[in-house]
């Protein structure tokens, strides 16, 4: 397993629509965070600055942006990403894409994910899109190609991390949203689990959002994830939990 601090396991997802409120968010947090996510909604907001602002100021970022094109195009968005300084890029687990991200990146070290199949997503909604396989099905087969196209990593549900570890290893990271804090409300998320059940199945990283950002103080609902990771990855990690 990759040896990872608890605060920096805990990657908060900062899904708003202005780069404004964005700042504001981070700045609240201070210290307790020091990985971000930067989806769509942001990076069309203006957020690709605030990339290198955050990094310049110490934090991680993980850039969502999925993306999912012909090789060329993939190859152009990869080879432009890897000058902000992101930890992290995701592009959709299809093996050409993967193989063209791969091959741009090279020896930087920018890390791929492969988005498997969201999180959003369970075995009613990948028939209604014509999938004929269930969710667990479709991200296995995912894993393996991305494995197979030398991604560092890949996204999937918490639910699936323990299975996934099992069939690939511990080399390859498992990056999982859908993490909900006991008593949390799931929102739009159908396969969840709590940030320790997550950390025991195997899980590197966990995506948090609302659970941190919509809570009355995003600050103490921060560190209490972070506690719940430390807790779970074990007593030696607890020396790397925020102050």
């Amino acid at each position: 397993m990759h040896t990872i601090t608890p605060r920096d396991r805990m990657i908060v997802a900062l899904d708003v629509p202005t780069v404004d409120e964005a700042r504001a968010l981070v700045a609240r947090l201070g210290t307790t965070v020091s990985f971000y996510k930067i989806g769509l909604e942001l990076i069309y907001a203006g957020g690709l600055p605030l990339v290198r602002e955050l990094i310049a100021d110490g934090k991680q970022i993980f850039l969502d942006a999925k993306l999912l094109d012909i090789d060329n195009t993939v190859a152009g968005a990869v080879r432009s990403i890897t000058t902000t300084g992101a930890t992290f890029l995701t592009v959709h687990a299809y093996p050409a894409v993967m193989r063209a991200a791969v091959a741009t990146r090279g020896d930087g070290d920018l890390k791929l994910l492969g988005v498997t199949v969201l999180t959003s997503m369970d075995d009613g909604d990948l028939a209604a899109a014509g999938y004929r396989d269930g969710a667990a099905d479709l991200v296995s087969a995912r894993a393996r190609d991305a494995a197979a196209a030398g991604m560092d990593g890949l996204i999937a549900a918490p639910t699936e991390a323990a299975r996934l570890r099992r069939a690939l290893g511990p080399d390859i990271l498992i990056v999982t949203p859908g993490i909900r804090p006991r008593a949390a409300a799931t929102d739009d998320q159908k396969r969840v689990t709590t940030p320790g059940e997550a950390i025991a199945a195997g899980a590197d990283y966990l995506v948090v959002g609302r659970p941190v950002t919509a809570a009355a103080d995003p600050r103490a609902a921060a560190e209490a994830i972070v506690a719940e990771i430390a807790e779970a990855a074990g007593a030696d990690a607890l020396a790397g939990a925020a102050p």
